[in-house]
């Protein structure tokens, strides 16, 4: 039986291991836009400890906001504005951080439900949240949500955890795209 199941978490931790390696490297940062330069393709992001991180606006970026998510330099970063409240998952190659997707998660940003986590279903990418009022719902999750959520949580720790998640709504169904840990 010990066996089986070393092989069976084996097995599990194989399915995710291209994700993780895809995803190696990537690090996410909340903060509000201080400036946008599409000339000069940067943005700067100052964190609620008031650090300040540039980024290097990159073609490939994806940016989701309360209204769409879009593509590319060219339209994607038109829905944010300085005072934006954003998560910025950017790579760094050096002291160069690009960005690979921009979550907007304050005011006209992401829908946002706070709750405690009840499962996670690490096969189907999903999880499932009670709410204060006591309705429970289920959120996919993309390929990055979910690295971030296995980073944050292992097997059997999520449970009763208090989470902020921020999602969109796609062909009837809820998509976590970030989330926050709240503190108990």
């Amino acid at each position: 039986m010990k066996n089986f199941m070393t092989l069976l978490l084996l097995g599990t931790a194989m399915q995710f291991l291209p994700t993780l390696m895809a995803q190696d490297g990537i690090d996410v940062t909340e903060g509000r836009v201080q400036k946008i330069d599409h000339n000069a393709k940067l943005m700067v992001v100052k964190t609620a400890q008031g650090v300040e991180h540039t980024f290097r606006l990159a073609g490939h970026a994806v940016v989701r906001t309360g209204k769409s998510a879009a593509k590319g330099t060219s339209n994607a970063f038109h829905d944010l504005k300085v005072g934006s409240e954003v998560a910025v998952h950017y790579s760094a190659k050096g002291t160069e951080k690009t960005v690979e997707e921009i979550d907007h998660v304050g005011k006209d940003g992401l829908k946002a439900v706070k709750g405690t986590i009840r499962a996670i279903d690490w096969s189907a990418k999903t999880v499932a949240v009670k709410t204060a009022e006591g309705a429970e719902l289920t959120f996919g999750l993309t390929e990055r949500s979910a690295v971030e959520m296995g980073k944050h949580f292992g097997e059997g720790t999520e449970k009763a955890a208090k989470i902020t998640i921020y999602y969109t709504e796609e062909a009837g169904r809820k998509v976590g795209h970030f989330f926050k840990k709240l503190a108990d």
